[in-house]
C-alpha cells in the first residue's frame, strides 16, 4: 500500500495570534502535543530558519532527534504556515526522518482552521502498518487537546492519555473531532513552498 502521509485538521475558536503563540513557542508546544516531551531551540539563521532538538520520553527509552523549521507570519492570502524537517539516528525510533507543515487558515466566523500534513521514513519496517495509524490518532488527539486549551484556558496537562478511557466525559479530547486526509490526496500536496527550501537537519 502506498504511503499517503498523515493529514489532520481542526477548527479552533481562537485568534490567529493566540493559536500561533501556543503552537510556535517551543516551551508550550510539548504541553499539548503528545508526540513530544521536550523541544529545545539551538539557533536561528538570518532567513528565520530555526534549528532545534527534540525528545520523546517513555518509561523504557528516550528518542532524541534534530529538526529545522521556518514560519511565515505574513502571507498575501491571510494564512500562516510553518514548515518542518526532522530526523533521528536512534534505531529504536519508529520515525527516522520526516517533513511536514502546519497551516493556519482564518475562517469567516472568526475561527482558525489548523491543518497539518506530514510524512516520514519508517524506522520499524513492516511494523509501520501499525505505527502510522497510531501516529495519526496521536496527532488528532493532540490537536483537540490544543483546541480545548485555546478555547477554554483549561491546561492540557488536565487531560493526560488516561483521559482516553473516560468515555463518559464529553469535554475530554477526542481524535474524532478532527478531519483526516482528503480522499485521493497525499498529505503533502498542499505543503507551502518553504518546505522545499528546508534542508534535512544534520
Amino acid at each position: 500500500m502506498a504511503r499517503r502521509g498523515i493529514h489532520v485538521e481542526i477548527d479552533i475558536a481562537a485568534t490567529m495570534e493566540h493559536l500561533w503563540a501556543l503552537t510556535q513557542n517551543p516551551e508550550l508546544h510539548p504541553r499539548w502535543d503528545v508526540r513530544f516531551s521536550r523541544i529545545q531551540p539551538t539557533d536561528t539563521d538570518a532567513s528565520g530558519r530555526q534549528r532545534f532538538t527534540y525528545e520523546r520520553r517513555t518509561p523504557l527509552h528516550t528518542v532524541r532527534g534534530t529538526g529545522v523549521s521556518l514560519g511565515e507570519r505574513l502571507r498575501p492570502d491571510g494564512t500562516r504556515t510553518s514548515a518542518l524537517r526532522f530526523s533521528t539516528t536512534d534505531r529504536l525510533s519508529p520515525i527516522r526522518r520526516g517533513r511536514g507543515y502546519w497551516r493556519y487558515i482564518p475562517l469567516p466566523d472568526g475561527r482558525v482552521r489548523f491543518v497539518t500534513g506530514y510524512d516520514y521514513d519508517p524506522g520499524w519496517g513492516p511494523a509501520d502498518v501499525f505505527v502510522r495509524p497510531l501516529l495519526g490518532w496521536a496527532t488528532a488527539w493532540s490537536f483537540d487537546r490544543l483546541r480545548i486549551w485555546a478555547e477554554t484556558g483549561v491546561a492540557p496537562e488536565r487531560w493526560g492519555l488516561v483521559a482516553v478511557l473516560a468515555w463518559w466525559r464529553a469535554d475530554r479530547p477526542r481524535a474524532a473531532r478532527c478531519g483526516r486526509r482528503p480522499a485521493g490526496r497525499h498529505a503533502l500536496d498542499d505543503a507551502p513552498a518553504t518546505l522545499a527550501d528546508l534542508r534535512e537537519p544534520t
